[in-house]
């Protein structure tokens, strides 16, 4: 039977395990360049130490203006390779698989001086009030995207992850919530989603797994539900994604009606709703923290991978604590088998 540590393949990319780090911002770029640092470096690295079969870098931008603050990561130019491939192959040397998330933030863009959107629609009252992209605009902005995967395989990644979830451009083109337009990126608010998973096929290897983090649920009145992300998803998944990271919310400001559950494993019938309706693999994310539960979510086969997020963050070694809360035998390096 399938659990939390049995091998995984996707296309070119074997897991060792199901342990995924979903991407999670560490705001930690002092000198504002979208370099990777060294903290970058311990924090990922000490994670493949640990055990983690696949590592998601952290939302990286594919523009300076598409951050969410001056203090992200960014893959806007070549300069910023090097400190990337660096993480890469440590990682690597350490037995984990390792890939990045390719975004940019749209009008959730704290530091831009004038964020971009498909419409001209502020996120909050106390946000700036974005400009809606010209029809241009918004094809030079598939072309951003294209750049950007382009250099993450040049700096080796294993997969390339990109973000249409949270609230952010992506996820701002397929809501009709935040996507007013009258061109053709309205009429279809797949096209933008559709034309960059394509131009990132593009420039990856034909063997080469590619997964888009979405938001499965909305919670604000008017949002939409399960019934039409499997809509998008299956438009995207025809468009060549490999897997789909399932996440919920992030487009406002949660309604009282709206509120999603804050339960253990709230988001788990989303991923099982959306790898049933499209046969497609999925990742589960969302306090799932207890290795039992995480377990399960495998064992049921409600998700292909468990993404841990705040339990990686607390300990690098989650996984290994989770081999032996599962009595499962010990993956431990040699220099730490006598503390498992």
């Amino acid at each position: 039977m399938k659990n939390l540590f049995s091998p995984f393949t996707l296309k070119n990319m074997e897991l060792k395990n199901r342990v995924v780090m979903p991407p999670m911002c560490q705001y930690s770029v002092e000198q504002k360049d979208g370099i990777a640092t060294d903290w970058h470096y311990l924090h990922y690295v000490s994670r493949a130490v640990g055990g983690t079969g696949l590592i998601i870098v952290e939302m990286t931008d594919v523009e300076p203006d598409g951050r969410i603050t001056d203090n992200d990561l960014g893959l806007w130019s070549d300069e910023q390779i090097p400190a990337l491939r660096r993480i890469v192959d440590a990682v690597h040397a350490h037995g984990s698989k390792i890939g990045i998330q390719i975004a940019h933030a749209g009008r959730k863009a704290e530091d831009a001086p004038v964020p971009v959107a498909p419409s001209a629609i502020a996120f909050d009252e106390g946000w700036k009030a974005p400009r809606a992209l010209t029809t241009d605009e918004v094809r030079e902005m598939v072309g951003k995207f294209r750049d950007a995967v382009e250099r993450a395989v040049r700096a080796g990644f294993d997969t390339i992850e990109l973000h249409g979830a949270h609230g952010y451009l992506i996820h701002q083109f397929h809501s009709p919530l935040t996507n007013k337009r009258d061109d053709e990126y309205g009429r279809d608010r797949t096209r933008f989603g559709c034309e960059i998973i394509r131009a990132a096929r593009e420039v990856m290897p034909a063997d080469m797994p590619l997964m888009m983090r979405i938001s499965a649920q909305e919670y604000v009145e008017g949002g939409y539900g399960i019934e039409d992300s499997r809509v998008f998803a299956k438009a995207y998944l025809e468009a060549g994604v490999d897997l789909f990271d399932i996440s919920s919310g992030g487009e406002g400001p949660i309604g009282a009606s709206g509120r999603p559950g804050t339960h253990a494993g709230y988001q788990v019938p989303l991923a099982r709703a959306i790898r049933e309706h499209l046969n497609v693999p999925v990742a589960a994310v969302g306090r799932l923290d207890d290795p039992i539960l995480a377990n399960a979510v495998i064992g049921n086969e409600d998700a292909d991978l468990v993404a841990v997020g705040r339990g990686l963050l607390r300990n690098p070694y989650w996984a290994l604590e989770a081999e032996a809360v599962l009595k499962l035998p010990s993956t431990a390096p040699k220099a730490y088998s006598r503390g498992f």
